[in-house]
């Protein structure tokens, strides 16, 4: 429970930081400047890398929570395995990040490739790794910047709103893993001793 408020909160941030950072939220009249002090930093960049390893930690978690025997679990026959949720994260983490640039190398794994729960769970921890590397390539103004290939779906998008998508579209999936945790008689590991 207090992951997913966390998680709500954080949304709610960046939503409201997008939207600032576009130029929506309230209208109000100009500020006036009477000192010649600095403006204030911004805490976008500082407040995403402490979400998304926040994030990879809850994840990595919940990944590990399920015994690899029941891996292949799914709660209804259309749905992704437990495995498959996994790795749906690893992989829409790594193609949606590309979008930001940057010099760190994408991890090279593929639905394919990472089968057994090691494995998943190394695809996860690097999907993460990744995000981690290009957020530490950005400043407070360049994580503001438009992101040049901007997927279609998603229209105009700031580096930050990549990001901000990301950790929204993973607490979807997380919220997927914990009911398939607890179909198995397993408490989400954020969920215990709450």
């Amino acid at each position: 429970m207090a992951v997913s408020r966390r998680m709500v909160a954080i949304v709610i941030v960046g939503v409201v930081g997008a939207a600032v950072a576009c130029g929506g939220g309230t209208s109000s009249p100009p500020a006036v400047e009477t000192t010649s002090a600095p403006a204030p930093t911004s805490q976008v960049l500082a407040q995403l890398r402490g979400d998304w390893q926040a994030q990879k930690d809850t994840m990595m978690k919940i990944a590990d929570a399920m015994p690899e025997a029941r891996f292949g679990y799914k709660s209804t026959p259309p749905q992704r395995n437990y495995g498959e949720q996994i790795m749906h994260v690893a992989l829409t983490n790594v193609e949606l990040l590309k979008v930001l640039g940057g010099k760190a190398a994408a991890p090279t794994f593929t639905a394919e490739s990472a089968k057994t729960k090691s494995e998943i769970l190394k695809a996860l921890a690097d999907s993460y790794d990744y995000g981690t590397a290009l957020l530490g390539e950005q400043s407070e103004a360049s994580v503001l910047q438009p992101a040049k290939d901007s997927p279609p779906w998603l229209g105009p998008a700031s580096h930050a709103r990549i990001i901000w998508t990301l950790l929204a579209h993973t607490m979807d999936i997380y919220g997927q893993m914990a009911v398939y945790l607890r179909l198995n008689g397993i408490v989400p590991p954020a969920s215990r001793g709450v």
